[in-house]
């Protein structure tokens, strides 16, 4: 196979995952992290190229322009997780989430699109989260920044299908990647919403740490990747299978209750 990926935030959890997996299928698979220098070789994957990429600034993300206008696959999967009440989230994080949750992807994908559209042949697949699809309550950045990621990826598919480029959204549940370890929090000592955010929160790490692996979620982008037609979504993990089809026969409010009740807050 004489195809080219590239898969960021390549170092760790579903983006080391992933760049392994298309490795292991004879793709030559350019990674990124934030500082590959300082990569450990357990973080390393064998037959890896690292590049440089820090979504959070916009200069980063252009110095890619070049080994992107050659690439068959761009995975979005790296990211930022974030918590906190909707009222004391701080303009400057929520600013800093979009850049690198959201417009930092999209530019990743706007200099890749071109290239693969000349060619007549491309996959870009978005790394979601299933909370875009089911949203809980203190992840209201988070789950906008991924639903965001969709609505990027299901209206441009549209656009760019014609063309062979295909655009997917792959949304994990919950997954053991250790995320939790560095997910940012928000919320104020005398906060009226801390009891209830200290729940959510302790509910989030118990169902990350019973979650599936992430090579699990790289074998569905993979899948998608090599999909004549891909479709517009996957889902893993959290019983995906089972909660998206009760979600199209049960009333959306016993729906938000059930999310809800699974992260502990009964209210």
């Amino acid at each position: 196979m004489n195809r080219t990926a590239l898969v960021t935030g390549a170092s760790s959890g579903i983006g080391r995952a992933t760049a392994a997996a298309l490795v292991a299928r004879g793709y030559r698979v350019l990674g990124t992290s934030r500082h590959p220098a300082k990569l450990s070789p357990e973080q390393r994957v064998a037959g890896v190229e690292y590049l440089s990429l820090d979504l959070a600034s916009a200069d980063s993300v252009e110095a890619l322009a070049a080994p992107l206008a050659t690439v068959d696959v761009l995975v979005n999967n790296a990211g930022e997780s974030q918590s906190g009440p909707l009222e004391e989230l701080p303009a400057a994080a929520l600013h800093r989430l979009f850049q690198v949750n959201v417009l930092g992807p999209v530019r990743l994908t706007q200099l890749a699109v071109p290239g693969m559209r000349q060619r007549g042949s491309g996959r870009v697949v978005m790394v979601g989260s299933m909370l875009a699809s089911f949203p809980v309550a203190y992840r209201s950045s988070y789950v906008a920044t991924k639903a965001a990621l969709k609505g990027f990826s299901d209206a441009a598919r549209h656009e760019l299908s014609p063309f062979g480029v295909w655009l997917t959204t792959v949304e994990p549940g919950s997954i053991n990647t250790g995320i939790s370890e560095r997910r940012t929090k928000y919320v104020a000592p005398d906060s009226p919403h801390r009891e209830g955010f200290s729940t959510m929160l302790a509910a989030l790490d118990r169902n990350e740490r019973a979650g599936v692996a992430p090579e699990r979620v790289a074998r569905v982008i993979v899948k998608a990747v090599a999909a004549q037609r891909p479709r517009p979504l996957y889902a893993v993990g959290s019983n995906a299978p089972v909660v998206f089809a009760l979600r199209r026969v049960l009333p959306a409010a016993l729906t938000e209750k059930l999310v809800h009740r699974r992260h502990d807050l009964h209210r």
